[in-house]
C-alpha cells in the first residue's frame, strides 16, 4: 500500500516536472536538452530529488516501499524478487542516464534562454519534496495507518492458500502427498 502512495507521489512529480520544462521548450525529446542545470538551477535540484526518489535512494519515499516489497517477496518467491531487483537496477540506470543527458553536458543554444522556476512553481514543488522526504524518513506515519488492512489482506491470502492446498489434496491425493513429502 505504501508503494502505491510512493508511486503516485514520485510519478506525479516526474510528470509535473516534465510539464514545467515542456512549457518552456515545447518538446519532450531528451536529445533536445543539455546543460539545463546552468539555465534552471532551482528546477534541477527539484528534478534531481524527484529522480532519486523514483529510483529508490535511501531517505526518500521510493526506498522504503521498494525495500518492504523486496524483503517481503523474497520470503515467498526469491526468484521473482531477484528478477525485480534486476529491473530496479535497469530503472536506476535509465533514470540516471536521462538526468545526466538533460541536466548536464553542453548548454545548447535553445536551452540558454530557459527561465528557472517562478514562485508559483516552487510553491507547487515544495509540498511534493516534503512528502518525498517525510515518507522516506518517517514511514511509520503511513505504515501504522495501513497496518490493520495489510494484516487482514495477509490473513485472507494465507486462508486462500490453505484452501487451495486442501482442494489440491482432495483432487490429487497421491501427487499432493509426494509434493508435501519432498519439502
Amino acid at each position: 500500500i505504501l508503494q502505491m502512495i510512493n508511486h503516485g507521489v514520485s510519478s506525479g512529480a516526474l510528470f509535473l516536472a516534465v510539464g514545467m520544462i515542456y512549457e518552456r521548450r515545447h518538446t519532450r525529446e531528451i536529445s533536445e536538452f543539455g546543460g539545463v542545470t546552468r539555465a534552471m538551477p532551482v528546477f534541477s535540484v527539484f528534478f534531481m530529488i524527484i529522480c532519486l526518489s523514483s529510483l529508490g535512494l535511501p531517505g526518500t519515499n521510493g526506498f522504503v516501499g521498494e525495500f518492504l516489497i523486496l524483503v517481503g517477496s523474497y520470503q515467498s518467491v526469491p526468484v521473482f524478487t531477484i528478477i525485480a531487483t534486476v529491473g530496479i537496477i535497469f530503472a536506476a540506470a535509465y533514470l540516471l542516464w536521462m538526468f545526466r543527458r538533460v541536466m548536464f553536458g553542453p548548454l545548447t543554444e535553445k536551452n540558454r534562454s530557459l527561465t528557472d522556476l517562478d514562485g508559483r512553481e516552487i510553491t507547487i514543488m515544495i509540498p511534493i519534496i516534503v512528502m518525498i522526504f517525510w515518507i522516506g524518513i518517517y514511514p511509520s506515519t503511513f505504515t501504522q495507518k495501513t497496518e490493520k488492512t495489510v494484516v487482514a489482506l495477509l490473513e485472507k491470502a494465507k486462508a486462500a492458500q490453505v484452501a487451495y492446498q486442501m482442494e489440491q489434496q482432495r483432487e490429487f491425493p497421491v501427487e499432493a502427498q509426494v509434493i508435501t513429502d519432498s519439502k
